[in-house]
């Protein structure tokens, strides 16, 4: 194998039962499982967060929802198809068994006309925009219209209602009080028509982490006589992105509820397949923008940004590094398409020697850091062999 993928099926597990103790009791948590399992293969994920009492799953579409629904069997896990709905999906909604994330007539109709087909009423989760202008009914008229069509119909039941929190992370954001107060107002509109969700969610994982929100969800779908459910993705993986305060600064401090008892679950491994040594005054790599300051040792390994090890780990940029027999080998040179160049000076490397890209010493974080984004982005972009644990 030129790199392969190491997912702990025990460490999802432990991942879950921490979210689920943060999270409260009677809180009912959808694992989200979408993009792949956020790059850590839905085939293997799914499945363990299932043996592990997962519920609910979400997935990105009805594509993936399909694919993760076969990998289950005949398991009576719930799935919520999370990334919108076109209305040509409604058919495969209703074969498979998932429940699509609703917000216009035309949705509802699409569903209606499956379950008629189908023979059974089907369920869906209505989303509110409450801010993010993404997907979802505005509060008002547009979530007006949408209800008139729920409430009168026969063949779709709204079990849910839900939003989705912008700004999360941030601790006692003023967006997110704002959104609350919109979600309040829809909840009163929902119920104003007849309609009774036995679940409301908003939270993500960093919701959840932050935990501000948490008990105001709870105490709310307690009074309409429904229950919460949040929708974790990066924290079932063992992450959660830094909690930052109003002025945009990350929280040092790691104030967060939940990301201290998470561990993460991939590891990215790959071997070394060539050694040499260099003299002072060589240069390494498309550029040549690294010159050798003394002779030196560099190993070479067969991973590169077409795999996910990002170019800008590249030395004098992101100046990145990978973990052999637990030291840090830097990057020498620019990362290449398929191959990377580091530098194994002083220390016992050879050709076969197995090298950690990503795990225990060079984290998502790490990545995430040197390529100036998320750990979101780095996980869901990590190519090669995956293997369960």
């Amino acid at each position: 194998m030129k790199s392969w993928v190491e997912i702990s099926k025990a460490r999802l597990k432990e991942n879950l039962r921490a979210i689920q103790s943060v999270a409260g009791a009677g809180v009912e948590v959808l694992a989200v499982v979408k993009a792949n399992g956020y790059g850590h293969d839905a085939a293997i994920c799914g499945p363990a967060l299932v043996e592990a009492k997962a519920k609910w799953l979400g997935v990105s579409d009805v594509e993936e929802g399909a694919l993760v629904r076969k990998q289950l069997g005949e398991s009576s896990t719930r799935m919520l198809v999370m990334c919108g709905m076109e209305l040509g999906d409604a058919p495969v909604m209703a074969q498979c068994g998932l429940t699509p994330v609703v917000w216009t007539v035309e949705h509802v109709a699409a569903m209606e006309k499956a379950a008629r087909a189908a023979g059974q009423r089907l369920d869906v989760h209505l989303e509110i925009d409450t801010g993010m202008s993404r997907q979802g009914a505005q509060v008002g008229a547009d979530l007006a219209a949408v209800l008139e069509r729920l409430a009168r119909s026969r063949w779709v039941h709204c079990e849910g209602v839900m939003t989705h929190l912008s700004c999360s992370e941030v601790a006692g954001s003023s967006v997110t009080e704002s959104q609350q107060a919109r979600f309040a107002e829809a909840i009163e509109q929902v119920l104003a028509v007849g309609i009774q969700p036995e679940l409301v969610h908003l939270g993500n994982s960093s919701a959840i982490d932050e935990g501000s929100t948490m008990k105001w969800v709870r105490e709310t779908a307690k009074k309409i006589g429904a229950k919460s459910m949040v929708r974790p993705g990066l924290a079932v993986y063992g992450m959660c992105l830094p909690i930052e305060s109003k002025n945009g600064k990350s929280d040092a401090g790691g104030k967060g509820m939940l990301a201290s008892k998470l561990k993460p679950a991939l590891t990215w491994k790959t071997h070394v397949i060539g050694v040499r040594e260099i003299e002072k005054g060589t240069t390494v790599g498309y550029g040549a923008t690294f010159t050798a300051q003394r002779k030196m040792r560099i190993a070479l390994i067969p991973v590169g940004y077409a795999d996910g090890f990002r170019r800008e780990a590249s030395s004098g940029v992101g100046n990145g590094w990978v973990m052999i027999a637990g030291k840090k080998a830097k990057v020498v040179g620019r990362v290449s398409m398929n191959l990377t160049t580091v530098d194994v000076t002083g220390m016992d490397v050879s050709v076969g020697s197995e090298v950690l890209l990503l795990g225990e010493g060079v984290t998502a974080d790490d990545h995430a850091r040197w390529a100036g984004t998320i750990s979101y982005d780095i996980v869901c972009g990590v190519k090669g062999n995956f293997v369960a644990k």
